[in-house]
């Protein structure tokens, strides 16, 4: 790989952690002004709350919506600003070293994990599929795939260089894999809750 093509800034990759992260804090924002208003006024009907099925009270309210003490969107809040700062470091010529860029990728796995036990305990345990709880799905997904498939290419997560090319390569499906993680969640809700009965 030629110098320039390596030390050229990857705008597109930069943006998009830009655009998940802003999305992932209204997403965030959102479900923290919800679960205001469930301790404020307990008897209101959330603006999030469609059916039985699609809602976001019965996630808010339980004990999987403050595993840690607090609501859950408050980490909302605070992590997606992480790529939000990294995007825009890269657009303003920054360049992170190796360590950062693992800590950052950690992060991400940590997020994704966390994403996908909120995913079981929505659709098995709660019976639910939380509109805005989704719609963080639906970026932390990708974030993940991009990140550590970025890392892996650019050889801040050490690998061979057979390795490097191939991840260098599965980069640009990063969308097609997206989709295809969209399809597994969706089947997987579909076949527990019967969503599409639902909707007629």
């Amino acid at each position: 790989m030629s110098t320039t093509a390596t030390t050229r800034r990857p705008v597109v990759f930069a943006g998009f952690l830009i655009l998940a992260g802003i999305i992932g804090v209204y997403a965030s924002w959102e479900l923290t002004m919800a679960k205001f208003q469930t301790l404020t006024d307990p008897g209101s009907s959330l603006g999030c709350d469609f059916s039985v099925l699609v809602q976001c009270g019965r996630n808010l309210e339980s004990w999987q919506g403050s595993v840690f003490g607090f609501p859950n969107p408050i980490l909302g809040l605070c992590g997606f600003v992480a790529p939000i700062a990294v995007g825009v470091g890269i657009l303003a010529g920054a360049r992170f070293a190796r360590w950062f860029w693992i800590l950052f990728n950690l992060g991400v796995v940590g997020a994704l994990a966390f994403v996908c036990w909120l995913i079981y305990q929505s659709i098995f345990n709660l019976f639910t599929l939380c509109p805005w709880c989704m719609v963080v799905w639906s970026v932390t997904i990708p974030l993940f795939w991009a990140v550590t498939l970025y890392n892996l290419s650019r050889g801040h997560i050490p690998v061979t260089p057979g390795a490097r090319r191939f991840f260098t390569a599965a980069l640009g499906w990063v969308p097609l894999i997206t989709i295809a993680s969209y399809l597994v969640v969706a089947a997987i809700a579909q076949v527990r809750l019967d969503v599409i009965s639902s909707l007629f």
